[in-house]
């Protein structure tokens, strides 16, 4: 079971673990131990996760959220099993945590009359630039 805040933990069979040998540096120990980790999590059949966490975890998510509903986060960072497991599981208890928080709603605000006066008055400036860049007329002395 991975606790991810007080009221939310998941629940083993929403959770599987598959191990295989991590690519890199590491001598004999990469070619023969199953380190790196890859673990899916099953959140479109989630029960303890509402609709609106799902949504907003599917965006989070990004490419790591499967077609089929599932997020898969691979690590490989170390060369011990069981440290690359538990890098996983707490980077996919972040990952819920921060889709758990709804975002904000934008409160439309005016502009304010400074910088309304302020952009009229570049407006003007340019168009005053623009309008004295026409033909240069020639002068009839010389």
């Amino acid at each position: 079971m991975l606790r991810i805040n007080d009221s939310i933990s998941l629940a083993d069979w929403e959770l599987s673990e598959q191990f295989t040998r991590a690519q890199g540096p590491g001598g004999q120990n990469v070619n023969k131990v199953s380190t790196a980790v890859e673990l899916r999590f099953e959140a479109e059949r989630s029960p303890h996760l509402p609709a609106p966490v799902k949504a907003r975890l599917r965006r989070l998510a990004g490419r790591r959220w499967t077609s089929d509903g599932a997020i898969v986060i691979q690590v490989q960072d170390t060369r011990s099993q069981a440290r690359n497991r538990e890098i996983a599981r707490e980077r996919l208890a972040e990952l819920v945590r921060s889709a758990l928080t709804a975002p904000r709603p934008r409160i439309a605000t005016r502009p304010t009359l400074g910088s309304q006066r302020r952009r009229l008055a570049a407006k003007a400036q340019r168009g005053t630039v623009k309008a004295l860049r026409g033909s240069v007329g020639l002068s009839e002395d010389g």
